[in-house]
């Protein structure tokens, strides 16, 4: 996250972790006061505190602490911010928390207005209200539960609402009036309604802006609310005087409705924006929305009683009937049924689960009645987690954000700058005063930086919402700038771009063994083991009668053997072949092809009379669609390589079935890494998509880790996107997605920065009227979070035959 300028703090309290005596305190202690800054410091053992003074930032005196051998205890928090309006306020708001003592990071989200805050532990809500009401701003509240939020923000948004219907009835004369005077006709109200109406519009709204722009100048800062503040107070004003001066007779040369009207379009501005950032945070309502609030426990002895879904514990027994959400994460134990997890995943094809199979809340169970044990509830289920990556992605900031921070810094100062230039230049041109500041007004007006600050993370939002519908997890806003570079894509293969699963794929008896017999003897020496190629050979073997092997024992590294239908039997590799001193005759040849084919070889043998019975071979099927996978990534302009831990004729045997050339095999973890740095050294930007412990590594190595959520936590939580199905076809999808947001911040970016290029220099030229400035402004927010719900119609693009 990328950490807010941190102000020095006179003092602070600082907790430490670790300490066990007296000489670790006074080691502490030293630390501290090496620190540039610190004037004081003194370390209680008891209380496990460091209370310091001095001018030191809080997180040199954190590191010091951490370089001594101690800890500092941290918590990452979210808060909501009430009252920010544009660009400048979320950088105000940035530094007023970060002046907090405590305060170790701060991200603000406009869009979501929200902030999100690394903490020493102990900081307080009430000293991060406190800095924010003197900045000008609000605690708000961020409802835990989807349904209160969501009511919460629907109250919201239904008050702006009724005060834009307000707005609209005091407006609606002057915009009458405005366009009876495009065709000529005075249909403009009387001096004295105009002067009414203008003052019920600035005592019912007005307040707002004032109290936000007062707290800017405080804080020797600018934002929307100072410009808007004095754009229509200078309208007001001298309108007022103009009626001193000229009298009320007749209304014409006054400027209540350019007032007037700006305050409406920025009201009806913020309320047509407040309706579209909603769409923006769909994803995650929508995700927390899919918790069921009861559960059907299941006793001890056999009774079923609905409880309230946050009673359930670890361990409990749950029944999930036809057409029932999952309440919990768990395990089946009982029953069979088809489960709609498209919710979650993506995969619009409900998924068979029986017993041993994984459940996870929110998905449906469709045609069965399902008895689980629980295993995670609460925040610990994959439901909450996927939210909150979800909201953590769309709460960070983008790289390009800093482009907008420095602008924000400077951007109200240089617009008063050339609101002042605006003026003296028109007066020098020989312009009227009234006219001269009417000029000035409407530059004040257009360029309030709402669409600036809105750009990017209403882009991230949307992107990140659009993304999680399909089951692609992005962990940050850097994840998605890293993902729009890539030119390499490296896939791990077993698990990954391969079933992980092997199947006989052939098997070839010696003459005078039938197939069928042969195989039978091979699944009797397999049927106690829990070994892969077990399994493959009893699933080829299915319900047909086998013999039973007795006497049977492991061959480490070799195979197995055992004593069948009274003659002793093995089974295992090309090594055991060579150890029995078995001549394979003309099976030899079948197992040169089989292996050049890439596949794993297994023999069958009579080790008493040095007879070869069978010839096996194995293979891990490419998963459905995963050559098609590899074509759509090329089709984005991305080169694709393999990385596998199998022998090389394996590994190019699957690559070349897949239209993969780029190959390496035999490579150990730390070689996938070494693999991976070696392709980024050679100039490619690469991500790496794995599933398994031994991938975590490389994931870590690449420009961009891409994890199967199939796969282990450790490898998720070294990448930076999480595919939630193990579906090769989400990689060129993710991409595609990424691409997009980024292309989306990029376009609102140069929408928001365009706008006041051009409107800038209309307004200071006389082009535009204040009113008609205060319209383009508006517009130009909802234009910007418009275009970034476009992205709310992305699906993933069907590469495979056998998929809608």
């Amino acid at each position: 996250m990328p950490e807010a300028p941190l102000r020095p703090v006179p003092h602070l309290s600082l907790p430490v972790e670790g300490m066990t005596c007296a000489s670790c305190a006074g080691r502490v202690e030293r630390a501290l006061r090496k620190v540039p800054g610190v004037t004081e410091a003194h370390v209680n053992l008891a209380s496990e505190q460091a209370d310091i003074a001095g001018t030191a930032a809080v997180a040199d005196l954190a590191a010091a602490v951490r370089a001594a051998g101690y800890g500092v205890p941290e918590a990452e928090r979210s808060i909501g911010i009430e009252g920010m309006t544009c660009a400048s306020c979320a950088a105000r708001v940035e530094r007023a928390l970060a002046r907090v003592p405590g305060v170790l990071s701060v991200s603000v989200n406009l869009a979501a207005e929200r902030a999100t805050l690394r903490t020493l532990a102990g900081v307080e809500d009430a000293a991060l209200a406190a800095a924010l009401a003197k900045a000008g701003y609000r605690l708000g509240a961020i409802p835990d539960d989807a349904e209160a939020e969501e009511q919460a923000a629907a109250a919201k948004l239904a008050r702006q609402g009724r005060e834009v219907l307000v707005a609209t009835a005091i407006a609606a004369p002057f915009l009458i009036g405005m366009v009876g005077m495009a065709f000529g006709q005075d249909w403009m109200p009387g001096t004295w309604v105009q002067l009414a109406l203008a003052t019920a519009m600035f005592a019912w709204f007005g307040p707002r802006f004032w109290r936000a722009a007062w707290g800017a100048v405080k804080d020797r800062t600018g934002n929307m609310d100072l410009l808007v503040s004095l754009g229509t107070g200078a309208a007001f004003l001298l309108s007022l005087w103009t009626m001193w001066r000229h009298g009320t007779a007749h209304p014409h040369g006054l400027y209540f409705e350019a007032a007037v009207v700006v305050l409406f379009f920025v009201l009806l501005g913020k309320w047509l924006e407040a309706r579209a950032k909603r769409g923006t945070g769909a994803a995650i309502r929508a995700l927390l929305a899919m918790r069921p609030r009861n559960a059907r426990l299941l006793d001890a002895d056999g009774t079923e009683r609905e409880v309230p879904a946050a009673a359930v514990v670890a361990g409990d027994m749950v029944v999930v009937r036809p057409g029932e959400r999952v309440p919990v994460d768990g395990e089946v134990t009982s029953g069979e049924a088809g489960v709609d997890e498209s919710a979650l995943t993506g995969e619009s094809r409900p998924v068979e689960k029986a017993p041993g199979a994984k459940l996870a809340t929110g998905t449906v169970v469709l045609d069965g009645r399902l008895v689980l044990r629980t295993t995670a509830v609460g925040n610990e289920t994959t439901l909450a987690r996927v939210a909150a990556m979800v909201a953590a992605a769309q709460a960070s900031r983008a790289p390009v954000q800093k482009l907008v921070d420095r602008v924000s810094a400077v951007f109200v100062p240089v617009v008063l700058g050339i609101a002042v230039a605006t003026l003296l230049g028109w007066l020098l041109a020989g312009a009227g005063f009234e006219e001269a500041v009417l000029h000035a007004v409407a530059v004040l007006v257009i360029a309030c930086p709402c669409a600036l600050g809105l750009a990017t993370p209403a882009a991230i939002m949307a992107g990140t919402g659009a993304a999680a519908r399909a089951g692609i997890l992005l962990r940050d806003a850097e994840a998605i700038e890293r993902a729009k570079s890539v030119d390499l894509v490296a896939f791990d293969k077993t698990g990954t771009l391969t079933e992980g699963r092997p199947r006989l794929a052939a098997l070839h008896p010696a003459p005078g063994t039938t197939r069928e017999a042969a195989l039978a003897l091979a699944a009797a020496l397999q049927a106690g083991s829990e070994h892969p190629l077990a399994r493959a050979v009893l699933e080829a073997q299915g319900d047909a009668p086998k013999p039973t092997a007795e006497s049977f024992r492991a061959l480490p590294g070799r195979g197995v053997e055992g004593a069948v239908e009274g003659r002793r039997l093995a089974l295992g590799s090309p090594r055991l072949l060579a150890e029995s001193g078995a001549d394979p005759g003309q099976l030899a040849a079948l197992a040169e092809q089989e292996a050049s084919a890439g596949r794993s070889l297994a023999w069958l043998l009579d080790p008493a009379g040095h007879a070869v019975l069978a010839l096996l071979a194995f293979e891990d099927a490419p998963k459905p669609g995963a050559a098609d996978a590899v074509a759509a990534l090329r089709g984005l302009g991305v080169e694709v390589a393999m990385l596998s831990g199998d022998v090389a004729p394996a590994a190019r045997a699957a690559a070349e079935r897949l239209g993969i050339a780029r190959v390496a095999a035999e490579v150990l973890p730390d070689g996938k890494a070494a693999q991976v740095a070696a392709w980024r050294q050679d100039g490619a930007r690469v991500a790496m998509v794995g599933d398994g412990i031994n991938d975590a590594p490389a994931l870590a190595a690449a420009d961009l880790g891409i994890a199967m959520g199939t796969g282990t936590d450790v490898a998720i939580a070294a990448a930076g996107i999480t595919l939630m199905r193990g579906d090769p076809a989400l990689v060129p999808a993710a991409l595609d997605i990424t691409r997009r947001t980024y292309g989306k911040v990029k376009g609102n970016l140069a929408w928001a920065f365009g706008y006041n290029l051009l409107g800038l220099p209309l307004a200071a030229l006389g082009f535009l009227s204040p009113a008609l400035a205060g319209a383009a402004m508006a517009m130009s927010s909802v234009s910007v979070v418009a275009n970034a719900l476009l992205l709310a119609r992305w699906r993933p693009r069907p590469i495979r035959a056998d998929r809608p």
